[in-house]
């Protein structure tokens, strides 16, 4: 049996008098795919914001490899192990392909500005880590020969692959993925399933956030279902599927034999 890599446990989070997430409580093991599903609105963007850092819980427990993230800032979260994309694709526009993923690689680069500055060779060394290993994550999205590309040239499914490969960049232990197939085909969202499963064979564990519900039932080992920020459901995907209080809130009717 995986170990538990992340644990949520009485997660609250309120905007005013809406209650976005509701004492949440859920497990993520480690190598594992889990998709997070539900309506617009159900909370599920505000959890990969209370997990990464972006907005503070009112409330509950996160932790990660048994260690709680309470307080701490994103970069600190990042460098601990979780990368994510988001639900709109964020790139720097004003760089090339390479300069873009080259800036997920941060949290693995330790060089002071002294040290930058008067380009010592350790610095020399980190700098030449980091072109290489953004070229290694651009290679396995199928973009290396794009690299020197201005970023923002690229279609919006490239961009998204381009969003990713930086998150890899950044050698997570989890990575989150907010809605990737949003605005894909079905080619690009076909490729898009096969690189998820590319990236579980590497060892990482995956969360996603998605509606297109054909994914998610398709590559997923557990599926987490929200609604109004609390959790209606939990289980493998045909479990899911059948559940009735899904059905009603969610998938709807034409779902239940897909």
């Amino acid at each position: 049996m995986n170990e538990i890599i992340l644990r949520v446990q009485e997660l609250r989070k309120s905007f005013g008098g809406l209650r976005a997430i509701d004492l949440l409580d859920f497990t993520v093991r480690q190598g594992g795919i889990k998709s997070i599903i539900g309506p617009n609105g159900a909370g599920k963007t505000t959890l990969f914001h209370l997990i990464t850092g972006i907005v503070p819980p009112s409330g509950g427990v996160v932790e990660f490899g048994g260690r709680s993230l309470q307080g701490l800032k994103p970069h600190a979260i990042a460098r601990l192990g979780i990368a994510r994309t988001f639900q709109n694709v964020e790139i720097f526009s004003n760089m090339t392909v390479w300069e873009n993923v080259m800036v997920g690689r941060h949290v693995q680069t330790f060089s002071s500005l002294f040290s930058a500055g008067f380009r010592f060779p350790g610095m020399r060394q980190e700098e030449k880590e980091t072109r290489e290993r953004a070229r290694e994550e651009l290679g396995f999205m199928g973009l290396e020969d794009k690299l020197k590309m201005n970023a923002s040239a690229l279609p919006l499914g490239e961009q998204k692959l381009l969003e990713i490969a930086r998150a890899l960049a950044m050698e997570p232990k989890l990575l989150l993925l907010d809605e990737p197939a949003a605005g894909l085909n079905m080619r690009e969202t076909s490729q898009l399933s096969e690189t998820i499963l590319r990236i579980h064979q590497r060892g990482i564990t995956v969360m996603l956030v998605e509606h297109d519900m054909n994914l998610v039932m398709e590559i997923s080992d557990e599926v987490l279902v929200l609604n109004y920020g609390e959790k209606i459901a939990e289980g493998p995907p045909r479990e899911i599927q059948r559940n009735p209080e899904v059905i009603a809130a969610y998938l709807g009717e034409e779902m239940g034999d897909a």
